[in-house]
């Protein structure tokens, strides 16, 4: 138990004192650049063009707009900072959740912080609700990244961190190399709300945060528990997003 909770702080304290080089890319970072990613990789991600869908936030082609259709009815709004692949965001990510450099996660939340909103989601977000990364994979690495993400979020957005209320019910594969219909059959049944979720959800308009999201059948699996547990609507955030087929990613 010690040893789960002292690794975290451990790899931060890491973080700060062993870098030279950028977490991303190995170029040397300038003596006045704050973190471990350098400058030029924070300005080398490329955003989704606009114009983009009010509600998920995805480009708009003629049309309805497809990406929407992916989403339960009551899923209020969508962002992600930029796309994934594209530009340096895929070393970004990995260098966090693979390479262990956990302060990678203030300067990605600090790119999620600034994204738009819709005036009523700014306004009812009441708590912030991490992705929930199974045991065995928490273990291993030390940390769930969304949780670091949501946490960063938060100090920004001012709103508290919900953690606590959904867990992992089952582990799952990893769904880098699944259709979009094997994404959504192995996360089925793979969440459910915690005891005492119901009273702190009832009612409330929560953000899940997760670190990149592709068709969304991950946070759409989360949404659909919590929604059953009390939510009255729920956004999604996320620092990267896959392009859709046909989207122009100003690559």
């Amino acid at each position: 138990m010690l040893a789960s909770l002292a690794a975290p702080l451990l790899r931060g304290a890491l973080d700060l004192l062993l870098p030279r080089a950028c977490v991303a890319c190995d170029r040397a970072l300038d003596g006045g650049e704050p973190g471990i990613v350098c400058g030029r990789c924070w300005a080398r991600l490329v955003p989704l063009p606009s114009p983009r869908c009010e509600r998920c936030g995805h480009p708009r082609r003629r049309g309805p707009c497809r990406w929407c259709e992916l989403l339960p009815p009551f899923v209020r709004a969508v962002r992600s900072a930029c796309w994934l692949p594209g530009g340096t965001a895929g070393p970004i990510v990995h260098a966090l959740k693979y390479g262990g450099w956990t302060a990678t996660a203030s300067g990605m939340a600090e790119r999620m912080a600034r994204l738009a909103w819709p005036a009523d989601v700014i306004a009812e977000r009441t708590a912030l609700v991490p992705v929930p990364l199974a045991r065995t994979r928490q273990r291993e690495r030390g940390f769930n990244q969304s949780t670091l993400l949501a946490a960063e979020l938060a100090s920004r957005w001012r709103l508290p961190v919900w953690a606590s209320v959904i867990e992992r019910a089952r582990p799952t594969q990893t769904q880098t190399r699944l259709t979009p219909a094997e994404r959504s059959s192995n996360v089925a049944g793979a969440f459910r709300a915690t005891q005492g979720a119901h009273s702190m959800l009832r009612g409330a308009h929560v953000v899940l945060v997760d670190d990149v999201v592709t068709t969304a059948a991950t946070l759409n699996a989360c949404a659909d528990v919590l929604f059953a547990a009390g939510a009255r609507i729920l956004s999604y955030v996320t620092f990267g997003r896959a392009p859709a087929s046909g989207d122009r990613t100003g690559q």
